[in-house]
């Protein structure tokens, strides 16, 4: 079951995502639920566990386009258009990238990445649907733990570029 959190800028610690987000300021609203290790979708698990739509979950994907590493937000309803990323930044051909690079490079687990708090900034990419909702929900940095906040405070915060890279 879920618990929720309001959290709007203020002091302590959490996760990396967490601590960029109470240091620019910018509201969000943290969920915390119980994660089964067990699941097949991180995603999908955080949409039934917080009671959202999963087009207003938001999956946090690490792709390789032509050599460099970018990040792909994209609805958990979904998937990622490959071609459509590399297009967004003006990159021939992408890839997604290998799961201990990704870990590595944004200090993550996989299945908790957030495009938050990276351990090294990533070109980002921010599928243009979520500018159709209010607010989004997207990994607070670890399984588990989502941060709800608007799509412009997460593009804002990102350096996003906002593009369709989602089908489906």
């Amino acid at each position: 079951m879920a618990k929720k959190q309001k959290k709007n800028g203020g002091s302590g610690g959490g996760t990396p995502a967490t601590v960029a987000l109470t240091a620019a300021g910018t509201p969000y609203t943290l969920h915390a639920y119980d994660h089964d290790p067990a699941t097949a979708s991180y995603g999908e698990e955080a949409a039934e566990a917080l009671g959202v739509s999963p087009d207003r979950v938001f999956k946090t994907l690490v792709a390789d386009v032509d050599g460099e590493l970018t990040v792909a937000v994209v609805p958990v309803a979904g998937q990622l258009d490959l071609k459509a990323l590399a297009s967004a930044v003006g990159g021939k051909r992408a890839a997604m990238a290998d799961p201990a690079a990704a870990e590595r490079t944004t200090g993550y687990v996989r299945g908790g990445i957030s495009p938050l708090g990276q351990r090294k900034r990533l070109r980002t990419v921010l599928d243009d649907s979520a500018s159709g909702h209010e607010t989004i929900c997207i990994s607070a940095g670890r399984r588990g733990l989502e941060v709800e906040l608007a799509p412009q405070d997460l593009a804002a915060l990102t350096d996003a570029v906002l593009a369709p890279i989602g089908r489906g």
